[in-house]
């Protein structure tokens, strides 16, 4: 494929829609009722099964389900929470919402997660560690077990963020999402992740009593499901319910996703083994093609049979190749192909810098910023368009 004959422009990532996901919405738009209808509980019930988890609650991104999840399990002022410098700002924003502060574990330069003994030494420095948030980055489990560990021996409690993750699968068995080793899992339904619902998020749980607080959380703290009312004489007449009563029992949030963008995921989900199966294509045609280039490494290489591939990460030593990524990029998207970088340290952005945390504590996360570049991978990336990726690539290299 060249630039005559490509028609149009390769993203590094894209959402798969079909005439099925369509006619979902449409049934919605014609038939049902748009929010708080039926389509969020099938949907909920669905990624239930799928995951294994014994509870799941929708809401309308993958920040207000780290919110929430935070939230339920009581972060607050004085509170603590680790995660991953290599991933969305939100892993950590999460803590500052509750007005909990952040802290960063170093990530491992292979698997680009969190690295376990990192995580360590981070929670043997503070007094206190309440919640470990590890980001199972591009759709890598992280080492749950020794996480786990590390976790249980300083009483802190764990939330996987699997925005980049569903449909994973652990090394020890399951899948990611079950919560076999965490409070709970959260996910994304960005356009650009596994499943598309336009924007919306999940939380999985196994804990009954963490989900009937998120599902008062996702809904402005209105008790919910057979929660017991608090103000007995305005709920009842002559000892019976009101049928109209309902009351805030604690701070809660309209974190509330549509019946719209539910359907839209729940068509989606039906299609969720196509879409791991053709993106570990991808990611195998890109190992088997740029293993043992001068300069480029593949860091995630060994986990292909657990990953959702979310990104398919490179590492490139651009000093080593007298060139710059900037450079690099731009030859790239001159020739149809975007690329990104996943992710800018969360530390390093402004906002963050009133934390006083230093980049040289975090090596490994510098290391990897100042060679990452994430090259395209979705469901309907082509064959011919891959071809194109990498024949290009190759070229541009020195």
């Amino acid at each position: 494929m060249d630039n005559r004959t490509r028609t149009r422009s390769i993203p590094y990532g894209q959402h798969s829609l079909d005439d099925d996901d369509i006619a979902a919405v449409v049934e919605v738009l014609r038939h049902s009722p748009l929010t708080q209808g039926p389509k969020i509980t099938q949907f909920e019930e669905a990624v239930c099964r799928f995951t294994g988890a014994r509870h799941a609650v929708a809401v309308s991104s993958g920040t207000a389900a780290l919110h929430l999840a935070c939230l339920a399990v009581e972060l607050g002022p004085g509170g603590r929470l680790v995660t991953s410098p290599i991933t969305f700002a939100a892993s950590a924003n999460c803590a500052l919402y509750t007005g909990a502060a952040p802290a960063f574990a170093d990530i491992n330069g292979k698997t680009l997660n969190m690295d376990p003994q990192g995580l360590a030494d981070v929670c043997a420095r503070w007094k206190k560690v309440d919640v470990i948030i590890p980001v199972h980055y591009a759709g890598l489990p992280c080492d749950m077990p020794a996480i786990r560990a590390v976790a249980e021996r300083h009483h802190a409690i764990l939330i996987e963020d699997g925005a980049h993750a569903l449909g994973a699968t652990y090394p020890h068995g399951g899948r990611v999402g079950n919560c076999s080793l965490s409070a709970m899992t959260i996910f994304s339904f960005h356009p650009v992740k596994m499943i598309a619902a336009g924007e919306g998020g999940m939380i999985t749980t196994n804990d009954t009593g963490l989900y009937r607080r998120l599902m008062r959380l996702r809904s402005h703290g209105i008790n919910k499901l057979d929660d017991p009312v608090m103000n007995t004489a305005r709920a009842n007449t002559d000892g019976q319910p009101n049928p109209w009563y309902y009351e805030m029992q604690e701070l809660g949030f309209n974190y509330r996703i549509t019946d719209i963008q539910a359907a839209l995921a729940l068509s989606q989900l039906k299609r969720i083994d196509l879409f791991l199966a053709r993106r570990r294509e991808i990611a195998e045609t890109y190992d088997a093609a740029l293993n043992n280039l001068p300069g480029i490494t593949l860091p995630q290489r060994a986990g292909r049979a657990y990953s959702a591939h979310h990104l398919y990460p490179v590492r490139i030593d651009f000093k080593k190749l007298k060139t710059t990524r900037c450079v690099l990029m731009e030859k790239l998207r001159k020739h149809g192909i975007g690329t990104q970088v996943h992710y800018i340290p969360v530390y390093s952005h402004p906002y963050y810098k009133r934390f006083g945390i230093h980049p040289e504590d975090f090596p490994q996360s510098e290391s990897y910023y100042a060679e990452a570049l994430s090259l395209p991978i979705f469901f309907s990336l082509t064959p011919d368009e891959q071809h194109h990726i990498i024949t290009t690539l190759k070229g541009l290299l020195p």
